[in-house]
C-alpha cells in the first residue's frame, strides 16, 4: 500500500492523508462471511456508558475472520486481498480445495494466487502458513498467536505488528512481542508465519474532526474547559494549570503514571516486562 496526500485546498486537506488501497483486489465482501454490526454507543448490557465518546459513524459489516486456522492439511488458494473496516490490517479470502471459503488476517507479501496451508506438522516457513510454535524455527517472525491451544489467535494482530520466536524450552515458547515484552506461550499454540499487512497505516493522518465522526468517535472535551462540578480539573479564571499534583480522571482517580495491571495468574508467563516510554 501507499499513502495518498491531497492538494492543500483547505486547512483540513493540508493535513490529511489517506490509504491509497493499491493492494486491494476486491471491493465487495463475500456475502457468506459477513454479519451486520450493531451499534451500542459505548454501553454495556445494563445500558450504562462504559466507554465514553462513542456513537454515530458509518454502517459496517463484520467480516467473519478465521483466527483459529483449524482447517488442517488442506491447501488453500488466496482468492482476494480485501479491506476490512473493523481493523487496520488487510484480510485475505481463502478458497480451500474442498470449496470452503474463509477470511484470514493477511500478512505482508501475500498475493492473489498464492497457496498456503495450516497444519500441526512441520511446514514451509512462508508468509500465511500456520503451525504450532514448536514447529517454527527460532528467530522466525510470527503473528496471530494463540495464548490457549485451540482458542484462536489473540495477540499480534494489528497492522504491521510481528513477534519474534526467541526460544522453545520445555512446555513453553518464548516470544518477544511488539511491545518488547518477552512472554511464555505454550508451544502447542498456533501461530501464523510473517508480519501483519498494511504497516504504512501508522503514517495516515486523520486531518479533520468529521473524519473521526465517520469512525464512530465523538469529540472529547478537556477537563480544564469544564466547571469544577463536572471534572477535578475544572474551574479557575482564564488559562490556568490543572491545580493539583497529578492529572485525574473525571472520577478522581490517577490518570497518568499509575500502574493499572492488577496481579494476575498470567504474570508468571512474563519473562521480561516491556520497556516503559520515557517522557
Amino acid at each position: 500500500m501507499g499513502i495518498k496526500v491531497y492538494k492543500p485546498i483547505s486547512n483540513a486537506r493540508r493535513q490529511m492523508s489517506v490509504d491509497d488501497f493499491s493492494d486491494i483486489t476486491k471491493t465487495t465482501p463475500e456475502k457468506s462471511l459477513i454479519v451486520i454490526k450493531k451499534k451500542f454507543g459505548g454501553r454495556n448490557n445494563n445500558g450504562r456508558i462504559t466507554v465514553r465518546h462513542r456513537g454515530g459513524g458509518s454502517k459496517r459489516y463484520i467480516r467473519l475472520v478465521d483466527f483459529k486456522r483449524d482447517k488442517f492439511d488442506i491447501e488453500a488458494r488466496v482468492d482476494a486481498i480485501e479491506y476490512d473496516p473493523n481493523r487496520n490490517s488487510r484480510i485475505a479470502l481463502l478458497v480451500y480445495k474442498d470449496g470452503e471459503k474463509r477470511y484470514i488476517v493477511a500478512p505482508v507479501n501475500l498475493h492473489v494466487g498464492d497457496k498456503i496451508i495450516s497444519s500441526k506438522k512441520t511446514i514451509d516457513i512462508v508468509p500465511g502458513n500456520a503451525t504450532l510454535l514448536e514447529n517454527i524455527p527460532i528467530g522466525s517472525m510470527v503473528y496471530n498467536v494463540e495464548l490457549v491451544p485451540g482458542k484462536g489467535g489473540q495477540i499480534v494482530r494489528s497492522a504491521g505488528s510481528q513477534a519474534k520466536l526467541m526460544a522453545v524450552e520445555g512446555k513453553y515458547a518464548q516470544l518477544r512481542l511488539p511491545s518488547s515484552e518477552i512472554r511464555l506461550v505454550p508451544k502447542e499454540c498456533m501461530a501464523t508465519v510473517g508480519r501483519v499487512s498494511n504497516p504504512d497505516i501508522m503514517h495516515v493522518k486523520i486531518g479533520k474532526a468529521g473524519r473521526k465522526r465517520h469512525m464512530g468517535i465523538k469529540p472529547t472535551v478537556r477537563g480544564k474547559a469544564m466547571n469544577p462540578v463536572d471534572h477535578p480539573h475544572g474551574g479557575g479564571e482564564g488559562s490556568n494549570p490543572i491545580g493539583m499534583k497529578y492529572p485525574k480522571t473525571p472520577w478522581g482517580k490517577h490518570a497518568l503514571g499509575v500502574k493499572t495491571r492488577r496481579k494476575k495468574a498470567s504474570d508468571r508467563m512474563i519473562v521480561k516486562r516491556r520497556k516503559s516510554k520515557k517522557k
